[in-house]
C-alpha cells in the first residue's frame, strides 16, 4: 500500500517530505485520480473513528429510559435514586465540557478521544457490576464526563481534518451517530438486561481505541503545537500522496504563525471584542438549540402522548426515535449544497410549527373542543418538531461552533459553548414536567416563541460558512 510504502521512506530517511513542503510538485493528472480516492477514504476513515464517539455519547443519553423499570426492581432503588443515576450523566458531562478544550488542546484531538474513550469504558463497567447506587451513580458520572469531552472534540476534529467542501457532510455524522446509539440503546434495551446493555456500551469505545491508531491527528493542531513534520505527514495523509496542498498547508501555516505572538487565551478574554461576535454566535445558537425544547420534548415524549389522549404512547415514541435517522441523513446530504443557514431557518421554522399543532391539541383538549382531533395533533405536532430538529437544529449548531473560533481560542471557547448547550440541557429537562403542570398549552408556546427567534437570531447574526476554509470564515468574521 501507498500509506506503508510513506512510512518505510520516513524510517529510511528518503521521504518527498524532507523537501520543503510548500514547494513540493504536483504530480501528473492520471495519479491525482488515483489520488483522490485515497484521501477520500482516509478522510471518511478518520471521521468514521471519530463518530464512534458520537455513538457512544447516543448510547449514554439512551441507556436509562428502557431501563428504568428493571434496573429499579433489581437493586431496589427509589424514584429518587434512580432520578439521581439518570441526571448525574449531565452534571459529568458539564464537568466534561468545561475541562474538553484544555485536554484537547494539551493532549491533542486523538488523545482527548482516548481519554473519553477510557472514562466510559470504566462508568460502564462500574454499572454492570454495580450492587447499590453508590457505584451506578459513580458508573454513570464517568460516561457524563467522558460523553462531555467527546461532544466537543468529536465535532472538532472533524472540521479540522475534513476538505472544505466535504466538512458540513462529514461534521453532520457527529448528530446521526448521536441519534443512532440513542436509538439502538433503546431498542436493545426491550430484549437485553440492563447490565448486558451496559456491556454494549463498551463497542463504540473498542472501536475507537483501535481506529486511531490507523488515523493520523488533526494537522491544525500539529502545527499548532510546532510539531512541522507531523504536520505535514499528517496533511499528505489525509489529502493523499500525489495532492498538491501547498496551498492548504502555507494557509494554515500563516494563520499558525499569526497566533504565535498573542498572549495565552483564558476565559475572561474571550469577552474581548475581537472574540465577541463568533462567542455570540456559538453561545446563541446552543442556547436556542436547547430552549426550543429539544430535551423536554425528546425526554418525555411518551408522558405528551398520553396526556393528549393516547392511551399508550408507545407508537408516537417509537415512530418519534425511527424518524430522527433519516431526516439526519437528509440533513447531512443538505449541508454542503444549501448551506448552513437555509437549513438553520427551515428547521427553526419548522420546530415552529411542531410546537404551534402540539401546543394547539393541548388548548382543545383543554377547551372539550373537537376532541377527536388532539392525539391527531399531537403526534403531528411532535413528529414536525423532531422531523424539523433532525435536519437542520440538531446539528448544524455544533458544525458551526467547530468552525468559528481561531485555533488558539478554540479549546477555551469551545468549552464554554458546551458547556452553555449542557447546562441548557440540563435546565430544559429539568423544568419540563414543571411547565407542563402549569400549563401543557403555555409550555409549547414558550418553544414556539424561542423557536421563532432563532429564525430571526441566524438571519441576523448567524454567517455562511459553506464551502469556505476554517482560516476563511474566521477572517471573515473579524473583519
Amino acid at each position: 500500500m501507498a500509506i506503508d510504502h510513506q512510512y518505510k521512506d520516513i524510517e529510511n530517511g528518503h521521504s518527498e517530505l524532507e523537501k520543503p513542503f510548500i514547494q513540493q510538485a504536483k504530480r501528473v493528472d492520471s495519479d491525482e485520480e488515483i489520488d483522490g480516492n485515497g484521501s477520500i477514504l482516509m478522510v471518511l476513515l478518520s471521521t468514521c473513528v471519530a463518530v464512534c464517539g458520537s455513538f457512544e455519547f447516543g448510547s449514554c443519553v439512551g441507556y436509562s429510559s428502557p431501563t428504568q423499570s428493571a434496573i429499579r426492581e433489581d437493586l431496589k432503588l427509589s424514584l429518587s435514586q434512580f432520578s439521581m443515576f439518570g441526571s448525574i450523566i449531565t452534571i459529568g458531562a458539564m464537568i466534561g465540557a468545561i475541562t474538553s478544550g484544555r485536554i484537547a488542546d494539551f493532549i491533542g484531538r486523538k488523545g482527548a478521544m482516548r481519554m473519553s474513550a477510557v472514562f466510559c469504558i470504566t462508568g460502564w463497567l462500574a454499572v454492570f457490576f454495580s450492587m447499590e447506587a453508590y457505584l451506578l451513580d459513580i458508573g454513570r458520572f464517568c460516561t457524563g464526563y467522558g460523553i462531555g469531552i467527546f461532544s466537543y472534540v468529536v465535532p472538532v476534529f472533524i472540521a479540522e481534518i475534513a476538505p472544505k467542501n466535504l466538512r458540513g457532510g462529514l461534521a453532520t455524522l457527529n448528530q446521526l451517530m448521536i441519534v443512532c446509539g440513542a436509538s439502538v440503546a433503546y431498542i436493545l434495551g426491550t430484549v437485553v438486561t440492563w447490565r448486558t446493555l451496559a456491556l454494549t456500551g463498551l463497542l463504540p469505545c473498542i472501536l475507537l481505541l483501535v481506529g486511531l491508531f490507523f488515523i493520523p491527528e488533526s494537522p491544525r493542531w500539529l502545527a499548532k503545537v510546532g510539531l512541522q513534520k507531523e504536520f505535514e505527514f499528517a496533511l499528505r495523509k489525509l489529502r493523499g500522496k500525489y495532492a498538491d496542498v501547498s496551498h492548504e498547508a502555507a494557509e494554515i501555516q500563516a494563520s499558525i504563525d499569526s497566533l504565535q505572538d498573542l498572549p495565552k487565551v483564558r476565559m475572561l478574554d474571550l469577552f474581548d471584542a475581537k472574540y465577541m461576535r463568533p462567542l455570540i454566535i456559538g453561545v446563541g445558537l446552543m442556547v436556542f438549540q436547547q430552549f426550543g425544547g429539544i430535551n423536554g420534548i425528546g425526554f418525555y415524549s411518551s408522558e405528551t402522548f398520553v396526556a393528549a389522549g393516547f392511551s399508550s404512547g408507545k407508537i408516537g415514541t417509537i415512530a418519534y426515535a425511527i424518524i430522527q435517522v433519516p431526516i439526519t441523513v437528509v440533513g447531512a446530504l443538505l449541508m454542503d449544497k444549501s448551506g448552513r443557514r437555509p437549513l438553520l431557518m427551515v428547521s427553526a421554522t419548522g420546530t415552529f410549527l411542531g410546537c404551534i399543532l402540539t401546543g394547539a391539541s393541548f388548548f382543545l383538549k383543554g377547551q372539550a373542543l373537537l376532541i377527536e382531533w388532539v392525539p391527531v395533533l399531537a403526534v403531528s405536532g411532535e413528529l414536525v418538531y423532531i422531523a424539523a430538529f433532525s435536519i437542520g437544529m440538531g446539528a448544524v449548531p455544533w458544525v458551526i461552533m467547530s468552525e468559528i473560533f481561531p485555533i488558539h481560542v478554540k479549546g477555551v471557547a469551545g468549552s464554554l459553548v458546551v458547556l452553555v448547550n449542557w447546562l441548557g440541557a440540563w435546565a430544559v429537562s429539568y423544568t419540563f414536567n414543571f411547565l407542563m403542570s402549569w400549563s401543557s398549552t403555555g409550555t409549547f408556546s414558550i418553544y414556539a416563541g424561542f423557536c421563532a427567534l432563532t429564525v430571526v437570531f441566524v438571519a441576523k447574526i448567524v454567517p455562511e460558512t459553506k464551502g469556505k476554509t476554517l482560516e476563511q470564515i474566521q477572517a471573515s468574521i473579524n473583519s
